[in-house]
């Protein structure tokens, strides 16, 4: 059984997830929950695109099996269900964790019940949440589920001029939407840079470009893949992650790239 968990507003990104269980599973769940524990941000969760009955009909154009499609009251029936605690490391103090202070306990707070419910095979996540699914991956781990969920992080899915698919992008008016693939721009910058540049003049370099668009930047950042460790030399031998998160006015956008590929 394949797993594809959203919180809604469905784009090509997650549709392509469900099309990829479809293929090698049985049976597929897609599940559709904004969890309200993992925004810190309280107008953000606000915000939040609301369009179930578009991905509904998405749903059913895929022949996805089974929509879940739960209460905040089923996921959360008690107080003390918000307040458990996971021990995530430095995974939580760096990049989305340093500016996004309790994302990804609220993050592992629904992973873990959805993954308890629906109990699947294989579980479905984009590469455009990197952290995040690094994140998951300690939680299975850390739930001793590793030899029963096997994790499959699938490529991001990218709109025609580069620009990362997101639920969020329904927030940009026109303006912001042509310059929002700066950040597509930027990492492919940093793509063909980082063999011949520092990494921290690489970074300065690409956080520049971005502000002078009119960014707002949280952070641009070179890393180690697997854990995320910052790297001050690239090593074409050591599997490496550019990551970007930066404001265009109020919406917030996060992207990444391999640079080895």
């Amino acid at each position: 059984m394949g797993f594809v968990p959203t919180m809604g507003a469905l784009h090509d990104g997650h549709l392509s997830l469900v099309k990829n269980s479809k293929s090698n599973n049985g049976l597929t769940i897609c599940s559709i929950f904004v969890n309200p524990t993992q925004f810190n941000d309280p107008k953000d969760y606000e915000k939040y695109p609301n369009t179930i009955e578009q991905d509904i009909y998405k749903l059913e154009s895929f022949d996805c099996d089974i929509l879940f499609l739960p209460s905040t009251s089923e996921i959360y029936p008690l107080d003390a269900d918000r307040k458990k605690h996971f021990e995530l490391g430095y995974l939580e103090e760096i990049l989305e964790g340093k500016w996004r202070p309790g994302h990804f306990q609220g993050v592992c707070m629904v992973v873990e019940k959805l993954l308890k419910i629906v109990e699947p095979d294989v579980l479905y996540l984009g590469q455009k949440d990197y952290q995040q699914c690094m994140v998951i991956r300690k939680l299975i781990e850390q739930m001793g589920m590793s030899e029963k969920i096997e994790l499959k992080i699938s490529p991001t899915v990218r709109e025609t001029d580069g620009l990362a698919m997101s639920s969020r992008n329904l927030r940009l008016n026109a303006d912001e939407r042509a310059l929002a693939t700066s950040i597509y721009a930027m990492l492919m910058f940093i793509k063909k840079q980082v063999k011949n540049l520092p990494t921290d003049d690489l970074k300065r370099q690409a956080t520049s470009m971005l502000e002078e668009k009119g960014f707002k930047v949280d952070y641009v950042e070179i890393a180690e893949a697997r854990a995320l460790d910052t790297i001050q030399k690239f090593s074409p031998q050591i599997k490496t992650v550019a990551l970007a998160a930066a404001y265009l006015n109020d919406v917030r956008l996060i992207d990444n790239m391999i640079l080895n590929d």
